[in-house]
């Protein structure tokens, strides 16, 4: 977010001394100008200032896609100025995600009948469906309050403290409570013992991650859900589970097919996924599915028929572009189960061996688990001289951007540095980015505190 500003002197103006061929005189910064500038010019300008912007492809710290094949990129050139919504004027996008809503539902093997049918919509990102999904709970949970005829100003949602950052928003945005489950020392995921002794009767859902941004790792959905049948069974609560499937989603069908945490779990009212992460899609795309249509409230559906026809909609926002589902499904096509497979799989040996590469140092211990997203989280042995927010800055002189941070609270003394294994970052890659690791320690080792800060 960006606040304006009111600035004197030089920094009220854009230098273009490149451009200057075409202007003569520097643009203000936080004005519109007051006449016309050649295109040249202007793309020079706009050109020059993101020229010394990182190289996505080794900001290692995001889990968004940095590459797809150049036909994928020729079809969302094609249709930028495609919007997403008139679906009578432009159904193809439409049947695409309808077709995309399908095939993820199968995935995660919701159930197939007249009583229950997956339903779900794309979004703009796993942010955008996790607020749609706590909506969803929050109104089912009041709506039964009410019938029951009992409060319903107090709801609260039970999360790990592993959640992205959404759920808070999604708490402070909609006045619900988080209660969240500290991480204790050797354990960065939620603990199911703790998350179910947490549910009252006004938690509306339990929200369990596969895939933490922090280290990777999978929530035990499995286990909480047989934690939470029995309180239910007890009490005679109906509290449900959503599984924030951001990261691991387009991971565990495909190399995890044994693990149990999807819709093949009764209490699993919804999952959301991002598209734009292991989906394989540049951002911004995500995904949200309900198990059926009874769990989504038919009042959080409105119907408008001025883009052409009368359509339902079922999002934060209104317009946007049709590019990102296009995308999505071209993917789907083209690589189909095994192709996701592959590359997955692909992505784990490589972060396997990173992950042995990074022990080989001597100077570092592993956060992450194997299992899990294929990300590698590490700290120091001996922080006593320099820290990983040293390694950090330091390693942006080679180009490298990656994260350090520390956990959250009650493991906030662990700080970590964080490799996302993205399709695009080969082997090659990772022997580079190893030894540049060395030579920074290596340097590191030679300086004083005080020079290393």
């Amino acid at each position: 977010m960006v606040l304006s500003s009111t600035l004197t002197g030089s920094d009220e103006y854009v230098q273009n001394i490149f451009a200057s061929r075409y202007v003569r005189n520097p643009l203000p910064r936080f004005k519109m100008p007051e006449s016309s500038m050649p295109k040249e010019a202007a793309y020079q300008v706009v050109n020059d200032e993101l020229m010394l912007d990182g190289n996505p492809r080794m900001d290692l710290g995001i889990f968004t896609t940095t590459w797809m094949e150049p036909e994928c990129d020729k079809l969302m050139m094609s249709s930028l100025n495609k919007n997403f919504v008139g679906m009578d004027e432009k159904p193809a996008p439409t049947e695409m995600e309808n077709r995309c809503v399908n095939m993820i539902a199968n995935l995660f093997h919701a159930p197939i009948g007249d009583d229950e049918k997956a339903i779900g919509v794309a979004t703009v990102g796993s942010s955008e469906a996790m607020m749609l999904a706590g909506l969803a709970f929050k109104r089912k949970w009041e709506a039964r309050r009410r019938e029951q005829g009992k409060p319903c100003d107090k709801p609260n949602m039970v999360t790990g403290a592993n959640v992205h950052v959404c759920w808070n928003k999604f708490g402070r945005y909609f006045d619900v409570e988080l209660k969240e489950v500290k991480l204790e020392e050797g354990c960065t995921v939620m603990d199911p013992y703790k998350a179910v002794e947490m549910v009252d009767e006004n938690t509306i859902c339990v929200a369990t991650t596969l895939g933490s941004s922090l280290t990777g790792e999978f929530d035990d959905v499995k286990f909480v859900h047989e934690l939470l049948t029995k309180k239910n069974e007890e009490t005679g609560w109906e509290t449900p589970i959503h599984v924030d499937a951001a990261s691991g989603g387009f991971i565990a069908p495909f190399i995890y097919p044994e693990l149990q945490w999807d819709f093949s779990l009764p209490l699993v009212k919804s999952i959301n996924v991002s598209g734009h992460k292991y989906g394989l899609v540049y951002p911004g795309i995500g995904w949200v599915v309900w198990r059926s249509k009874a769990e989504l409230p038919e009042e959080l559906i409105f119907y408008v028929n001025y883009v052409g026809c009368d359509q339902p909609t079922f999002t934060l926002s209104f317009s946007k572009g049709s590019n990102q589902v296009i995308a999505q499904y071209y993917q789907f096509i083209r690589l189909g189960f095994e192709g996701y497979k592959n590359v997955i799989g692909n992505c784990q040996e490589n972060a396997r061996m990173l992950r042995e590469e990074i022990v080989k140092t001597g100077y570092f211990e592993l956060v992450s688990k194997e299992v899990g997203v294929p990300l590698v989280t590490f700290s120091l042995k001996d922080n006593s001289k320099y820290s990983v927010f040293d390694i950090s800055k330091a390693l942006r002189r080679f180009g490298w951007m990656i994260p350090a941070y520390t956990l959250p609270p009650n493991v906030e003394h662990v700080a970590v540095l964080r490799v996302v294994v993205r399709m695009d970052f080969s082997s090659n890659l990772i022997d580079r980015l190893v030894k540049d690791i060395r030579i920074i320690l290596e340097e590191l080792d030679q300086s004083s505190p005080g020079e290393t800060s």
